[in-house]
């Protein structure tokens, strides 16, 4: 409850400190600006899955961080839809997967290295001593 209250505290100096400064009709672009951004994220959310997909794939993350990735991302677009500069800005930085890696492996002891290119020379030397033949069968009955 406490960090709510410091939370909202932050949110209205830095609102206030910035919307004068740049002006009320700048500050209300702002605002259809990043939700827009906001929207455009949760409705384009499956490139991103599809991203940290393929990065579990390639063991460059678990399961567990697969999950947080995702979740930062999702809540980082409810948060640019969500009026506030505070907000703005934590969420622009969650849509960043340098930023949320750093959260999500400052949590998480375990974490595993991306030997993407290893792992593809291996399918590639598999890949290479396999020969793909196709058997056709004639069956023709000659009269």
């Amino acid at each position: 409850m406490i960090y709510f209250l410091v939370y909202l505290f932050l949110e209205v100096l830095v609102s206030v400190n910035i919307s004068s400064a740049i002006g009320g009709l700048a500050t209300f672009f702002e605002i259809l600006f990043t939700a827009f951004i906001g929207i455009t994220i949760l409705v384009n959310f499956r490139a991103t899955l599809m991203e940290n997909m393929t990065a579990v794939s390639y063991n460059c993350i678990d399961l567990e961080q697969f999950q947080k990735l995702n979740l930062f991302t999702l809540f980082g677009a409810i948060l640019l839809i969500v009026p506030g500069f505070l907000t703005d800005i934590l969420g622009a930085l969650m849509q960043f997967s340098v930023f949320t890696s750093m959260i999500v492996n400052r949590y998480n002891v375990k974490s595993s290295n991306c030997n993407t290119s290893f792992e593809e020379e291996n399918i590639l030397k598999k890949d290479s001593d396999v020969i793909d033949v196709e058997i056709i069968e004639h069956n023709t009955t000659s009269k």
